[in-house]
C-alpha cells in the first residue's frame, strides 16, 4: 500500500478486530516505511513511530532516549509532566513518578541494583516449588466447571499471588490488591479510560499509598527474608530511598508483573488453540516449554508499545527527529519484522529464541524477566497437563481497548465436553 494512502498512526481508536489482531495493521505500516510521524495538533511534540526492528533496538539501548519528558523538553519548571498523569490526580502521580520504568539514570541504577538480588536466576529457582503449587491450587479450582473464564479464574489471579509472595504480603489481602491493580491500570494506558477511569485509579492510588506506608512502618527494623523488607532495610541503612520510593516500587512490581503476564498466559492458550498441532507437541514434549514461551511472547508479545522521549536531535527512518520528540517503540511490529525474523507470522517453537523484544531491550530491560519466564513455563506447563481439553471446545474472548498493555479481559472457555 503506498504511504500517501495510509492514515496517520495512532494507537487509540483501532476497531476490536484490530485490536485482537495487530499484526497485519503493523506490517501495512511498516512496509510503507519504517517511521511514522504524527503531528500532535495542539502545539505539543510530535511523535515518531517505529515499525522496524532495527530503529526500535537503536532507540531502546541509545542513551540519548529517555523516560522523561521533562528532561527532553529541557524544562525545568512544572510546565513538563515528568509522567503520563495529570498533575490534579496527586496520589496517582506520586506512585508513578517513583516506578523504575520512569525513572532515568543514576535514580533508575541506584534502584535497579537494589531489586535485582531479588530477581535473580537463584532466587526465582528457589521461588519454583512455590509457583507451582500456586498453579495447581488455582487450576484446581478451575476443575468441575462447565464453563471457566481462564483470564479470572487463572491468569489474573496467578501472578498477583506470585508478586505477594515475594513481597511478603499477607495471603488474605490479595484478592483486594488485584482489585487495586486493575483500577490502577485504567489511567496507565492507552486503554479506553470511560466516564470515571482517572478517579477510580487516584482512589486506588490513596488505597494503596496508605496501604504500603503500614507496610513499611511494620518492617522498620525487622529481618525477614522478602522483598519489601529488603527495600525498608535499604533505606535505614542509609540507601538514597524515599518512603514514596518504596510505596511507589512495590506498586509498580504488582501492576506491571500482574498485567503483563496475564496478557501473556490468556494469549498463549489462545494460540496454542488455534495451532492444535503444536499444543499435542507441547503436551507430548514438557521440555519444549521454555522455547514455546520464547517464542509465544515474541509472536505476541504482551506489552505492544514502549515510549521514550528523544533528549537530543536524531535521525530516524529518513527522519530528523527533534529534541523533546515522543518517541513509540512497536514491540509488537518489530518482533514481526521479516528482517530480523524469518516467516514472522508462523508460530515456530522450535526457533532459535534470540533478541526477540517482548522483554524489552536496554537499562529498561524487563527486570522481572527471570520471575516472568518461570511464572509463563510453569504457568502455560499446569494448564497443559492439568486441563485436558485445553484445546477443545468453544470459547469466548473480549479484548481489552488497550495497545499497550494488549491482552484479553475475558477468556471463557467451554469445558463441558472434558475426556
Amino acid at each position: 500500500m503506498p504511504r500517501a494512502t495510509l492514515p496517520r498512526f495512532d494507537l487509540t481508536g483501532w476497531a476490536r478486530e484490530d485490536i485482537s489482531h495487530p499484526y497485519p495493521v503493523y506490517r501495512r505500516y511498516r512496509e510503507a516505511a519504517p517511521v511514522h510521524r504524527t503531528a500532535s495538533g495542539a502545539g505539543g511534540p510530535d511523535t515518531f513511530y517505529l515499525f522496524a526492528y532495527d530503529d526500535v533496538v537503536r532507540v531502546l539501548s541509545d542513551r540519548r532516549f529517555g523516560r522523561s519528558a521533562r528532561a527532553a523538553s529541557g524544562d525545568t519548571g512544572t510546565r513538563a509532566a515528568p509522567v503520563p498523569v495529570p498533575a490534579e490526580h496527586r496520589a496517582l502521580r506520586t506512585i508513578v513518578e517513583n516506578w523504575l520504568v520512569f525513572l532515568d539514570p543514576p535514580r533508575h541504577t541506584e534502584l535497579r541494583s537494589l531489586l535485582n538480588t531479588r530477581f535473580s536466576p537463584s532466587i526465582v529457582t528457589d521461588l519454583r516449588p512455590r509457583i507451582t503449587r500456586l498453579a495447581r491450587e488455582l487450576v484446581e479450582r478451575l476443575g468441575g466447571h462447565r464453563e471457566a473464564d481462564l483470564v479470572e479464574g487463572f491468569a489474573a489471579p496467578f501472578p498477583v499471588l506470585v508478586i505477594s509472595e515475594l513481597l511478603g504480603l499477607p495471603e488474605e489481602d490479595r484478592a483486594w490488591l488485584r482489585a487495586g491493580a486493575v483500577a490502577l491500570q485504567e489511567a496507565s494506558t492507552t486503554r479506553s479510560r470511560g466516564a470515571g477511569g482517572y478517579a477510580r485509579a487516584e482512589t486506588a492510588s490513596r488505597e494503596f499509598a496508605r496501604y504500603f506506608r503500614q507496610q513499611v512502618d511494620r518492617r522498620s527494623g525487622g529481618d525477614g527474608a522478602d522483598l519489601l523488607t529488603l527495600l525498608v532495610r535499604a533505606r535505614d541503612s542509609g540507601a538514597r530511598l524515599t518512603v514514596d520510593g518504596i510505596v511507589g516500587t512495590c506498586v509498580h512490581l504488582l501492576t506491571a508483573g500482574h498485567e503483563t503476564t496475564t496478557n501473556f498466559l490468556a494469549k498463549a492458550v489462545l494460540a496454542l488453540r488455534a495451532h492444535p498441532e503444536i499444543l499435542a507437541e507441547l503436551r507430548a514434549a514438557p521440555r519444549l516449554t521454555p522455547s514455546a514461551v520464547e517464542e509465544l511472547m515474541r509472536y505476541d508479545p504482551p506489552v505492544q508499545a514502549v515510549t521514550r522521549w528523544a533528549y537530543e536531535d536524531a535521525h530516524l527512518g529518513g527522519h530528523d527527529v527533534p529534541r523533546g520528540s515522543r518517541v513509540v517503540a512497536l514491540l509488537g511490529s518489530a518482533n514481526r519484522d521479516p528482517a530480523r525474523f524469518p516467516d514472522p507470522d508462523v508460530l515456530d517453537v522450535h526457533r532459535a529464541a534470540d533478541r526477540h523484544l517482548g522483554f524489552g531491550l536496554g537499562i529498561h530491560y524487563c527486570l522481572g524477566a527471570t520471575l516472568a519466564r518461570a511464572e509463563a513455563e510453569i504457568g502455560l506447563g499446569t494448564l497443559l497437563d492439568r486441563i485436558p481439553g485445553l484445546g477443545l471446545g468453544g470459547h469466548r474472548v473480549e479484548y481489552a481497548d488497550d495497545l499497550v498493555f494488549h491482552g484479553p479481559t475475558r477468556l471463557v472457555l467451554d469445558l463441558s465436553d472434558l475426556p
